[in-house]
């Protein structure tokens, strides 16, 4: 039997989770391994590699966006992994791919310089059998110096891999912080009608290619979550008509169930140790948190104010978490200890706030918030200072930051008239600067969660 089909749980059960989720809750309606990299020498250099530091920020790049001429690898697989490389530089607006033809031995930089290019790649590909060698080498046009030199080789499969990693190299060498395109986004892919819609747990690449189904839709399903390893994901699903959590093996394909609650579990999130699993669990009129320990499976309740505690989400050390809560008389963020204990309630502008999640980086929270009917995505320090609105709409929420907590990807879903007319659900990403909002080719989707860097 489909999701869609009948009411999976009781009306009761249901308005207490419409005040855990979304514009539900708000408005109060229902890698492969395999990969070896090889240092390539610079042509008549004695070191491997010209270690130089990033010589341009990404507060200006974001306003001059770096030229780097990106000439073709090749034909066929080779072409394909330049046009990935430059998709994920050109889409993250901090670069200008400019397109030429590869240069014979070392580049020449005046004629790049007189382009305006910053940056040069250079390379080949070379298939061998079943696997591939892709050497890659990365110039600055105004030194002439050579900044990096590797070749990797892996299964052909994995071409798109070697291009994310190519791309993630380009972007640490020029910016000096980590790249963030080896890495996937998990979401819930979504179908028909908008009152009966079918809800499929999926994966896809950070670029939104490569997406595929991990479950077949027989039940609704909610909220994945990455563990740090990026073996397994936790997530909400209305199996047999009980929502709870479940945890899904990315290796095994298998699920296991996340504890037995008494009342209905849902908004889990990892521990960064990997270790546990914090998660709420309804009692009453209301829901408290709790942490699983995974490899005992104890429990250990954190909050039991009697409101609404939820979508709980760890600071990168695992000392503290946010949560959101109207233990005040409205839908607020609040900080605590991970062990539990006093909160500090952190936002004080107008309307109401959910769904927040830290930043990798430890400086920023974001978070939804809506007032007078409509939604607003933001970010705001942990201690509640420094409120900033990135973007705005009918609904914009679920944010998830990348792994270098440069980007947050979001749900955009706009309104629907009669029958559903009208009604679309997407995933956007945008810079946490609030420029650079596009949208990912991921079809009819919601509750995106980032992955870690694939290692």
């Amino acid at each position: 039997m489909m999701s869609s089909v009948k009411p999976l749980i009781p009306d009761d059960d249901a308005a207490r989770l419409a005040s855990a989720f979304s514009r539900r809750g708000f408005m109060g309606a229902g890698v492969a391994g395999g990969l070896m990299a090889t240092p390539l020498f610079a042509a008549g250099s004695a070191h491997a590699q010209d270690a130089g530091a990033a010589e341009i920020t990404v507060d200006q790049a974001r306003t001059a966006p770096i030229p780097i001429v990106l000439p073709s690898l090749g034909s066929g697989v080779a072409q394909q992994i330049t046009d990935v490389i430059s998709a994920d530089l050109g889409n993250c607006g901090l670069f200008r791919p400019i397109s030429a033809s590869m240069p014979q031995g070392t580049p020449d930089f005046a004629t790049y310089k007189s382009m305006g290019a910053r940056a040069v790649m250079t390379g080949k590909v070379v298939e061998q059998g079943s696997s591939l060698r892709v050497e890659f080498r990365l110039w600055d046009v105004l030194t002439g110096k050579q900044l990096q030199g590797t070749a990797y080789t892996a299964a052909s499969q994995d071409w798109r891999r070697i291009a994310h990693v190519i791309a993630d190299v380009i972007y640490s060498r020029l910016l000096g912080e980590q790249g963030y395109f080896n890495s996937r986004i998990a979401y819930i892919a979504r179908s028909g009608p908008r009152a009966r819609q079918i809800t499929r747990l999926a994966i896809m690449d950070q670029d939104g290619a490569d997406s595929r189904y991990l479950t077949n839709g027989q039940w609704l399903t909610l909220t994945p979550r990455f563990n740090p390893a990026n073996s397994e994901l936790a997530f909400m699903s209305y199996a047999n008509y009980r929502p709870r959590v479940y945890l899904f093996n990315l290796n095994t394909g298998q699920q296991r169930l996340l504890g037995d609650f008494t009342g209905i579990s849902f908004a889990p999130r990892f521990a960064p140790n990997g270790q546990s699993v914090i998660l709420s669990v309804t009692r009453g009129s209301g829901s408290d948190i709790f942490v699983v320990d995974l490899a005992t499976m104890a429990r250990r309740q954190i909050t039991s104010s009697g409101a609404i505690d939820t979508s709980p989400s760890y600071s990168p050390d695992g000392s503290q978490i946010v949560f959101n809560s109207d233990r005040g008389g409205s839908q607020q963020l609040y900080v605590m200890s991970a062990s539990g204990g006093e909160a500090k309630r952190i936002s004080y502008g107008h309307g109401r706030y959910g769904s927040p999640v830290w930043s990798p980086r430890g400086d920023l929270i974001a978070f939804s918030r809506i007032a007078n009917g409509s939604f607003s995505l933001g970010v705001m320090a942990p201690d509640g200072t420094g409120e900033r609105i990135l973007t705005e709409g009918f609904t914009v929420e679920s944010p998830t930051f990348c792994p270098n907590g440069r980007v947050l990807a979001f749900c955009r879903q706009s309104s629907a008239g009669a029958n559903g007319a009208g009604f679309a659900t997407g995933i956007n990403t945008i810079d946490i600067t609030g420029f650079h909002e596009r949208a990912l080719p991921a079809g009819s989707a919601s509750d995106p969660a980032w992955s870690g860097l694939n290692k």
